[in-house]
């Protein structure tokens, strides 16, 4: 695993009934993909409030799961100095679906008897 903490994943997806761990990764999917829109569009206009909105959200949904490099890269979105970029959000598009590929294989893996 290079995109998830696989102490953090693996203890989640142990520590909760296998359906459950399967909702929490269709949620994040799902959350995932709309907050990284929201950047891409926050970054076109530019508003850097709603840009920044939708990184700290992002920030603390991959702390989460341990995708702890998009939520490293979500927090420098956050950062003052930082400026609405569409190249920044396409990174961080790659690095969540990165998360999302690992997290699918967990979630595919049968829970243990």
């Amino acid at each position: 695993m290079n995109a998830l903490d696989p102490a953090i994943a693996r203890q989640l997806a142990a520590d909760l009934p296998h359906d459950v761990f399967i909702d929490v990764v269709r949620t994040f999917e799902t959350d995932l993909g709309a907050l990284v829109l929201r950047m891409m569009d926050a970054s076109r206009v530019p508003d850097l409030e709603a840009y920044r909105r939708s990184a700290h959200a992002l920030a603390g949904a991959a702390g989460a799961i341990g995708a702890f490099r998009l939520e490293a890269m979500a927090r420098r979105a956050m950062a003052p100095d930082s400026q609405p970029a569409p190249d920044a959000v396409r990174m961080l598009d790659q690095e969540a679906k990165a998360a999302l590929a690992e997290l699918g294989l967990l979630a595919r893996t049968p829970p243990p008897a």
